[in-house]
């Protein structure tokens, strides 16, 4: 997470981005947990930051994955793209004599967690050897996943609600715009966003951690410390009896508000295939979230009537088809101001984009074109393979977007 601004930020005046991406062998595109030793040439030491300028690079709970940062919130999303994407090449040039490269992508598309996982055994090492004594962090749902979270500042409990509100009835519709794992071990499975299906399961050990993973309609940090970070507390103690995890930083809905930094964060989107996809992607949601903070076609009331469970049933729906889900539900697009007969959920998207302002870069406007145009991620992925899918093939997919990161190139669907 990006560090706290100077001041408290209120609605959109900053933006916390933070990006996900493996680390494989340059030959055979297998992980490679060495991103201690990338940080370390970048500072000299066994650090879990390198902080370079706006940009920061830091561990994750997995070796062989890296995540890119904004080292400060962002007044605009503007350039972000860029300075990620220099820093990709920074990172490319560090592993280079190490035969590896960065590999983008929400999953590793043939990683087997149980055999492949290296946990972060430096700084921090105590909070993951906890979650992994606890919930066992060798499954897909805590070792093979690479995402995109995005982080949206409130000050007080008025900006809180109005934000949180937005975000509810946002996050279920994410997978049709930012879907990018079809593959589990080398296997469809018929999701579009396995991500997310081994995300929601990954803390079932102790339920209240994750709730329904679309956060509860609550609009104030008292409200929420009651219904949802008691309970958390409550449920989790008996398992870390030494007081290790903090229940902010526990919490694992698809949305967590962080009362101590004034921001929640969106945690549903998939890791896309460059910098430019991430902002793209980045950019229309935090415009779909503003305009209903706008109230531009549903009022505030009507968004906080909400139950969880409609939401979710959603989101389970579009992790699986994506932009093809199709929407019935009247009462939900009404809230983008659309009419209530069926549409898909890349309708919806489409008709998003059509009412709010372009990515002011240009490389995001082509990115988010080919997202609306042609499909997410996953759809694209799908498309560029043989018929029969085989670890060749793969290999083949996973150059393709090992080069297509080190260029900054959004993925086609078709073969180069």
């Amino acid at each position: 997470m990006a560090a706290p601004a100077a001041r408290p930020l209120h609605l959109f005046e900053g933006h916390g981005v933070e990006v996900e991406a493996m680390i494989v062998d340059a030959a055979s595109f297998d992980v490679r947990p060495v991103a201690d030793q990338v940080l370390r040439a970048a500072t000299g030491e066994w650090a879990d930051e390198a902080v370079r300028g706006d940009v920061a690079w830091s561990n994750e709970l997995a070796l062989h994955v890296i995540e890119l940062k904004v080292a400060q919130p962002a007044p605009r999303l503007a350039g972000v793209a860029a300075a990620f994407q220099r820093e990709v090449s920074a990172i490319n040039a560090i592993l280079a004599p190490l035969s590896a490269r960065l590999m983008p992508g929400a999953m590793h598309p043939w990683m087997d967690p149980l055999a492949e996982t290296v946990l972060w055994p430096h700084e921090c090492s105590t909070i993951y050897q906890t979650f992994d004594r606890i919930f066992r962090c060798q499954g897909h749902g805590w070792s093979n996943l690479q995402s995109l979270h995005l982080n949206l500042p409130f000050h007080g409990d008025e900006e809180f609600a109005r934000l949180h509100a937005a975000i509810r009835l946002v996050l279920p519709i994410i997978p049709a715009l930012a879907a990018a794992s079809p593959f589990v071990e080398g296997r469809l499975t018929g999701l579009l966003d396995n991500r997310l299906d081994f995300y929601r399961s990954h803390v079932a050990r102790i339920p209240s951690v994750m709730g329904l993973i679309i956060p509860e309609p609550v609009f104030s940090q008292e409200e929420y410390a009651e219904r949802i970070f008691e309970p958390i507390r409550r449920d989790v103690a008996p398992h870390d009896p030494a007081g290790v995890l903090e229940v902010e930083f526990t919490n694992a809905r698809g949305a967590i508000a962080r009362f101590s930094r004034g921001s929640i964060e969106i945690r549903l989107i998939d890791a896309q295939e460059c910098p430019a996809a991430d902002l793209a992607v980045a950019h229309l949601i935090v415009q779909a979230v503003k305009a209903l903070c706008d109230e531009r076609w549903s009022s505030h009331s009507t968004q906080r009537t909400w139950d969880t469970e409609p939401l979710r049933d959603l989101l389970l729906d579009t992790m699986r088809t994506a932009d093809e889900t199709p929407l019935r539900d009247s009462a939900y697009l009404a809230h983008f101001g659309l009419p209530s007969h069926e549409l898909t959920a890349g309708d919806l998207w489409r008709h998003i984009a059509a009412g709010v302002p372009e990515p002011d870069d240009s490389e995001c406007r082509r990115a988010l074109d080919i997202i609306l145009h042609r499909g997410p991620l996953a759809r694209r992925l799908l498309r560029r393979l043989d018929p029969c899918i085989s670890r060749a093939s793969l290999r083949d997919l996973a150059r393709s977007l090992c080069d297509g990161l080190e260029l900054g190139e959004p993925l086609s669907p078709e073969a180069r």
